[in-house]
């Protein structure tokens, strides 16, 4: 998700780069003298509903003022385009900019599709049907974006949206692009491939700054200072930490989950990962798995802080992990041949961890009790459309799940 540094990450904000773990999560964020501090995550949480609620509804937002928003459109938040008896494609990634107005989704009939957020409408489609298109992400600029290609080459693409054209092209990869992942400060960006390499960019220029030769690096996350990156090797077992600055030196720690977690689970130490992100405090990292649960990880030393336990009947994403081979992923159901950019995140204030399910979401509170350091869900919140992409809005009370219909989730103040 394109950000830059939000009011709770301050320049020195706790993170593995300067080893200075915060003692709380009870963050405040301001945007001005005048504005109010943030409405705390925790009072909505467990409101959380799909968008079929009333027509209108007025929403908190992270500002403390609130939106009133149009969800007659916004339960109608489908495609312009979509006719009767067009098959509907899957949604591959979504992305919210940074002021959290736009949502943007890359999907499976090689089309990326703007949402206009608090209008509640679909705002443009741009076409790649030349390339192909997957984890599309915004840039620090909400009119710029790139991609991955799926087809012609594994070139990254960079295209203004206002006018359709693209900037210049991100060429070296030599297998299929795995993962995106924008710097939360300025233009640099990460690249993972099938072909064992990590490539580090910045937007202006279209040779890549650095190369890191990895066995299967398929996910990547920058923690929330920028200064520190995270590259997963499911392979191998582990999760390497580099010093962006001095990425091309030995990573400054290295987690091996087949230590850390083995005495916990076993599923998942080494195959199907499929999200890598750090918590907005740069406390823990988030590791997501297409098997039974999620990983929660120290980031300072990589042990096991809680194994999210999945609900038994909640369904496993059928989707591709990153670097997965549709042979492995059980046969022909529906999406089973796709990625997604995700079925699992952070909320904006790191203490609740969203899961996709097969009938909704389910939400995890990381600073609840864990027996054996497994932990089950504080909430479930059930929709009749699976959820194999989540992803929460950076600014507002809101969020965001596809399989092939996308859903927004608001919670409910009148509950």
């Amino acid at each position: 998700m394109a950000s830059t540094p939000m009011d709770l990450d301050p320049p020195d904000a706790p993170s593995p780069a300067n080893a200075t773990p915060s003692t709380t999560l009870n963050i405040t964020r301001t945007l001005g003298g005048s504005l109010p501090s943030t409405a705390a995550v925790t009072d909505v949480i467990p409101s959380y509903k799909p968008n079929k609620v009333n027509p209108f509804l007025t929403i908190a937002t992270p500002s403390g003022w609130k939106q009133r928003i149009n969800l007659h459109e916004l339960q109608l938040f489908k495609r312009s385009d979509f006719k009767d008896g067009r098959p509907q494609p899957f949604i591959l990634s979504l992305d919210y900019d940074d002021p959290g107005e736009l949502l943007m989704t890359s999907e499976s009939d090689e089309t990326i599709q703007i949402y206009k957020v608090r209008d509640g409408r679909h705002d443009k489609q741009l076409l790649s049907k030349k390339y192909g298109v997957k984890q599309a992400k915004f840039t620090r600029h909400s009119s710029s974006i790139i991609y991955a290609s799926t087809k012609q080459n594994d070139a990254i693409r960079y295209l203004t949206t206002h006018d359709n054209a693209f900037i210049r092209y991100f060429e070296g990869h030599q297998d299929a692009v795995t993962c995106l992942a924008m710097h939360p400060g300025n233009d640099d960006f990460i690249s993972c491939s099938k072909d064992n390499t990590v490539r580090l960019w910045n937007a202006a220029t279209k040779n890549e700054t650095g190369v890191l030769y990895l066995n299967t690096p398929y996910l990547a996350a920058f923690d929330p200072s920028g200064q520190v990156f995270a590259v997963g090797s499911p392979t191998s077992g582990t999760i390497l930490l580099y010093d962006h600055r001095n990425f091309e030196k030995a990573p400054i720690s290295e987690f091996d989950l087949v230590e850390s977690c083995s005495d916990v689970i076993t599923d998942n130490l080494d195959n199907g990962w499929t999200k890598l992100e750090f918590s907005n405090d740069g406390r823990s990292i988030l590791l997501g798995t297409k098997g039974g649960g999620h990983f929660l990880l120290d980031s300072f030393n990589g042990s096991l802080k809680a194994y999210l336990m999945k609900p038994e009947d909640s369904g496993i994403t059928k989707r591709l992990a990153p670097g997965e081979k549709y042979e492995m992923n059980g046969g022909g159901s529906p999406g089973a041949n796709l990625e997604s950019s995700g079925d699992c995140c952070f909320t904006t204030d790191g203490r609740y961890v969203v899961g996709g399910t097969k009938n909704g979401i389910v939400v995890w509170d990381t600073l609840g009790q864990a027996t054996e350091k497994v932990m089950a869900p504080i909430h479930t919140m059930e929709d009749e459309r699976p959820a194999a992409v989540v992803a929460m809005n950076p600014r507002f009370n809101f969020l965001a799940t596809a399989d092939q219909d996308l859903v927004f989730w608001l919670p409910d103040l009148h509950a």
